[in-house]
């Protein structure tokens, strides 16, 4: 069996620190897997808070388009039944206040919740 030249002996040595090798190969994979799980965790908190935002943003601005939309259709009725041309004008300059005070206070919503979505955004990257 000595003649055998595939029959041989694997130094002790060798064989140590083909263990150790394999073990740290391992332990290093290991900590790449779980990086990776928590990475993947993170830009899922991330995507799902920021997702939450744009809706909070989408529901703000149907429910603003749903409100300028119904008043103006009330602004429209009281056109119709405007007796006067000074009535009209009177009509068309209240509406024209009120919307624009209407959009200031929309836009402002607005920001504050884009703001705090980009907030929440950040403060769960980090």
């Amino acid at each position: 069996m000595a003649d055998n030249p595939w029959n041989f002996d694997v130094p002790t040595q060798m064989r140590q620190f083909a263990e150790q090798s394999i073990e740290q190969a391992k332990k290093a994979m290991d900590g790449f897997l779980s990086a990776a799980h928590k990475t993947a965790a993170a830009l899922e908190t991330q995507a799902n808070t920021a997702q939450s935002g744009v809706k909070d943003v989408r529901e703000k601005v149907m429910s603003f388009a749903e409100q300028n939309v119904a008043n103006s259709f009330e602004f429209a009725q009281k056109l119709v039944r405007a007796k006067d041309v000074q009535e009209l004008l009177l009509l068309q300059q209240e509406f024209l206040k009120s919307q624009m005070q209407a959009m200031q206070a929309q836009a402002k919503d607005l920001g504050t919740a884009a703001a705090k979505a980009t907030a929440d955004t950040t403060k769960r990257k980090s």
